[in-house]
């Protein structure tokens, strides 16, 4: 009788298959995985600019064009379009940053919001798809 050394046809080919079967059903998940950490990490760098915004509003200021003039602690991200959230004024404030080139398809056109109540609360709002929206910002 013959000696088996290695492996034959058909057991590879079965373990092949059940890589792919797991293939099929990990790669969906990790793509959503790494959506819903791109949501929660703009979200993040977005609420980041909260507290700079309200020092902004208790040195009087009620208006400016871009975050740098007066938000000085920006930080810069290459998933927000122009890499900078903006921040806009008026009753209330106001932190949008729209997802860019460099954030996941699936994000493309999606925005998140920050807005500031008149009583000095802050509220998250998102245009993201609810399947990758953390539950504290739909």
């Amino acid at each position: 009788m013959k000696n088996q050394k290695g492996f034959t046809l058909i057991e590879l080919m079965i373990v092949v298959a059940i890589i792919a079967i797991l293939a099929a059903i990990a790669i969906p998940q990790y793509q959503t995985y790494v959506v819903r950490s791109q949501v929660t990490r703009v979200i993040g760098e977005a609420g980041d600019l909260k507290v700079a915004v309200e020092d902004c509003l208790n040195a009087g200021a009620t208006t400016f064009g871009t975050p740098a003039s007066c938000v000085n602690t920006a930080t810069s991200s290459d998933l927000i379009t122009g890499n900078l959230p903006a921040v806009t004024f008026g009753q209330t404030a106001t932190i949008i940053a729209d997802f860019g080139s460099h954030a996941n398809s699936a994000l493309s056109g999606a925005q998140v919001k920050w807005t500031r109540n008149t009583s000095g609360g802050w509220s998250c709002s998102t245009t993201v798809t609810a399947k990758y929206a953390p539950a504290s910002c739909q």
